[in-house]
């Protein structure tokens, strides 16, 4: 079952951190001076509380800047778009303005501030590694509200994330190109090491050869960054030395599997005859490439709107999931070997049926 959070105010924190409120709110506020032994046991309660700041808002209402963030790593990515439109959707039915903002690697290696934040924003979306766990701690620390995408939260912090099933997808994906297709030698194309959704699809992957008494090759396992021409260099650079030991490749997300045919292509491999190529997300182009993309269905653009619905529910004072899961579906097409015809980009012959982690989610 999920978790609900309850409605708390600032006199909870108070309490709990045995200070008085006019303590908490010049802490909170940065109004007067607070010890800091005594700032942070107030930062702890706060964060065991899961307290939001929006009880503060209603007594400071001039403070309400009337927007929400969201911070992303990238934007040219075809798969940011659907879920940027997800999030706009939301907020803009609840009279919020929207800041997007970018957060690079090297942004957060220099440990600078949320670009989005308490300073411009009333809450604010993160996706998955554009902040380290240390940066979101500083964020949480005032009870700021921040709902997570496609990661879980550091250990002790209680902040509420929406995120899509990714190990039991792979898992079946890679069942189908043995179980199907016949393959044997399976490459995946991971995605960054710090992002949760590469890493639950690398151990989809891995699990379904274990099943099959398969023997996993470390060296068929590729950097590819989430991104075609990361990917493409990493398959180009294998094939360069001369290796074509492999019939298939799973690819962390279709953005990669635009490079990965791309290089087999140059190479002369042909797909699916010589090598099947599977990916996952199934963005806007996947049905359109050459061969139709056989992938994973991720309801990328509910995740914004879901993710953003709780940060308002955040502000609102009401009552959120914690814990937020959506189906992803596997989708048939011609690059893994199955058998497609293409009367429109919405029609597909095959399926398999919605997987979810969670069957207490809808």
């Amino acid at each position: 079952m999920t978790k609900k959070s309850t409605t708390l105010t600032i006199r909870d924190v108070a309490k709990n951190a045995g200070v008085s409120v006019a303590t908490v709110s010049r802490y909170m506020n940065r109004s007067g001076p607070v010890s800091k032994e005594t700032g942070e046991r107030i930062s702890r309660v706060m964060l065991e509380l899961n307290y939001s700041p929006h009880a503060v808002a209603r007594q400071l209402a001039t403070q309400r800047k009337q927007a929400v963030g969201l911070l992303i790593t990238d934007m040219m990515m075809d798969f940011f778009s659907p879920l940027v439109n997800g999030v706009f959707s939301v907020t803009t039915e609840n009279s919020y303005n929207l800041l997007v903002a970018i957060s690079k690697p090297e942004m957060r290696d220099k440990g600078s501030a949320c670009p989005v934040g308490p300073q411009n924003t009333d809450g604010t979306l993160i996706f998955a590694n554009s902040l380290t766990d240390e940066q979101l701690v500083e964020l949480c620390k005032t009870g700021f509200p921040v709902v997570l995408l496609y990661r879980t939260p550091p250990p002790n912090l209680n902040v509420p994330y929406v995120a899509v099933e990714n190990s039991d997808s792979s898992r079946k994906l890679i069942d189908h190109l043995i179980e199907a297709h016949d393959r044997k030698r399976i490459m995946y194309i991971k995605g960054p090491s710090d992002q949760e959704d590469s890493l639950w699809r690398e151990l989809g992957y891995r699990a379904s050869l274990e099943a099959h008494g398969l023997s996993i090759d470390e060296a068929l396992i590729l950097p590819g960054e989430f991104g075609h021409q990361a990917a493409y260099q990493s398959l180009h650079d294998y094939l360069s030395q001369g290796a074509r030991d492999f019939d298939a490749i799973f690819t962390g997300n279709d953005d990669s599997a635009v490079g990965i045919l791309t290089a087999l292509e140059e190479a002369g491999l042909r797909v699916p005859e010589d090598v099947s190529v599977v990916g996952f997300d199934d963005f806007r182009l996947a049905p359109f490439l050459n061969p139709p993309l056989t992938t994973v269905r991720a309801p990328t653009e509910q995740v914004g709107r879901i993710a953003a619905g709780q940060l308002t529910k955040l502000l609102q004072g009401m009552p959120i999931e914690q814990k937020v899961i959506l189906p992803t579906e596997i989708i048939l097409r011609r690059s893994c070997g199955c058998d497609y015809q293409t009367p429109g980009p919405m029609n597909y012959q095959q399926r398999i049926t919605s997987i979810t982690q969670n069957p207490d989610l809808p």
